[in-house]
């Protein structure tokens, strides 16, 4: 079993290169139901400072020049992905806009401390960036997994300025208790490069609630079978649904679909991928295939070992 990568960057699928055998991903193209290698995606955009006068101070506020455009309020209907993921027939993970779903409404950093509860996911997030995963631990802190390290941060500095939200329920596992969730994370802290077991900050917040191999780093055996799917909701009435073989691939495709925003990910399905009839009995929902020829994704096997703790 080999450490190949299907990506797309290519019309043609005869094209489709692997990856670099070093596993540095050196081509930001996108990619659909595919097997990674190790990427650190949560390798966080810094905010870039604000423009500088000739002096070194800030801008004038008139008389050189058009005042700084405003910038627009964060709406998840307008750059998040609507999406289910199930495992087999059960699902395991919903993002949904739909009235009565589980809130999705973001607060500044300082707001959201008031509703915030030790053992609470955080979920900060902003427009083409990857969403970023925090562990509540308490007196304004978090630990997350940043940079290719577990590190202990104040909630207002690990936002780096962006919104962000609590989202406890869009996973539907049984999570552990408050005060086990806060000892796996701090239990952590200090972990690096290849001590980690997780890919992303998203999976190692995940794993400290609750606790699920399938979380880490090679936690499930890739045997071919592909039992996990992303259903990404295209409109009221159509959906496209990709078949993984780990959840851990599984949540990079949907990290990535969250970076690029859901204009971006509407339209690189639209090129990519041709309609199929719909099945029979599954009126309301369109189905939507690969190009014809294009290889499986093959698996990869395990690159790093598991936590030391469980």
């Amino acid at each position: 079993m080999g450490n190949q990568v299907e990506k797309l960057t290519h019309l043609s699928y005869k094209e489709v290169p692997t990856a670099d055998p070093t596993g540095v991903d050196r081509d930001d193209g996108p990619r659909i139901g595919v097997s990674y290698i190790f990427s650190n995606d949560d390798e966080d955009v810094e905010p870039q400072p604000p423009p500088q006068g000739p002096d070194g101070g800030g801008l004038p506020d008139g008389g050189d020049g058009p005042p700084p455009p405003q910038p627009q309020p964060y709406d998840p209907r307008l750059h998040e992905v609507e999406c289910s993921v199930f495992y087999r027939d059960e699902c395991i993970y919903q993002k949904s806009f739909a009235p009565g779903s589980a809130a999705l409404s973001t607060y500044t950093p300082e707001n959201l401390l008031n509703k915030c509860k030790p053992g609470d996911l955080v979920e900060f997030v902003s427009q083409a960036q990857y969403p970023h995963w925090a562990v509540y631990v308490g007196n304004f802190q978090v630990v997350h997994l940043h940079r290719l390290e577990v590190i202990n941060s104040f909630l207002t500095d690990a936002s780096q300025g962006r919104r962000g939200r609590v989202v406890n329920d869009l996973y539907r596992y049984k999570p552990l208790s408050p005060s086990a969730v806060v000892r796996n994370a701090l239990a952590h802290v200090g972990a690096k490069e290849r001590e980690l077991s997780w890919r992303n900050s998203e999976s190692f917040a995940a794993w400290c609630r609750y606790g699920k191999r399938e979380f880490k780093i090679g936690g499930e055996l890739r045997i071919g079978k592909q039992p996990y799917r992303l259903q990404i909701q295209l409109s009221a009435q159509r959906s496209h649904t990709l078949e993984f073989q780990s959840l851990e691939d599984l949540i990079m495709e949907k990290r990535r679909n969250d970076q690029i925003g859901r204009v971006a990910v509407l339209q690189e399905l639209a090129t990519h991928l041709h309609p199929a009839e719909p099945e029979e009995g599954d009126s309301n929902v369109a189905r939507t295939t690969p190009p014809p020829g294009r290889p499986p994704a093959p698996g990869s096997e395990a690159e790093d070992g598991e936590a030391v703790a469980q």
